[in-house]
């Protein structure tokens, strides 16, 4: 009867050790097939991450409408790129203002040609934000903190009042632009 229970324990013992090895190579597949994953996905934008910045940065020009205003706000879009990189649509996410979101879509439109989307795909949705605000004066005026005041209650934001389907999305990183107040 010892010698039995010794067998089964070895048995157990030994069943341990492949239940352990199978999991760890089990780990391991997974880990190349994620590693495989993350070399496909490159930044959708040709030149990476910095270029895009400095792009919408130099195309992107503050209307004379929000500087007057002392706009502030984001705008959230969401656009279609097709396999030769331009943009085919583009729909307000959300907008702080209605006053900010024009640069910002003629902005996006002078993209074309300048996304890359995976090569399985005939289109691919991305969503990108824009966060719009001026370079505080070195002097703060209590007719500056009214100006801005107005603004805000006067402004007309965008909402999403219905749900957004999204599918297969790409989030990309927010763009911050920064204007100057007229002197």
């Amino acid at each position: 009867m010892n010698m039995s229970f010794m067998k089964v324990q070895k048995e157990i013992q030994g069943n341990k050790f492949f239940i352990k090895g199978s999991i760890i190579i089990a780990l391991f597949l997974l880990t190349s097939v994620y590693s495989k994953a993350q070399d496909q996905l490159i930044f959708p934008f040709q030149g990476g991450v910095t270029i895009m910045n400095r792009f919408f940065k130099d195309s992107l020009t503050v209307s004379p409408e929000i500087i007057q205003k002392k706009a502030t706000g984001t705008v959230v879009l969401k656009f279609t790129a097709d396999p030769n990189g331009n943009v085919k649509k583009i729909i307000i996410y959300y907008a702080d203002d209605y006053v900010l979101t024009t640069p910002v879509i003629e902005a996006l439109k002078k993209s074309n040609h300048k996304w890359i989307i995976p090569d399985h795909e005939k289109l691919h949705d991305f969503i990108i934000s824009f966060m719009v605000n001026f370079n505080p004066p070195a002097i703060e005026s209590a007719a500056l903190a009214k100006e801005v005041y107005r603004y805000y209650k006067q402004r007309h934001p965008i909402v999403s009042v219905n749900q957004v389907p999204i599918d297969d999305v790409t989030l990309l990183p927010t763009i911050q632009v920064d204007y100057n107040l007229p002197q």
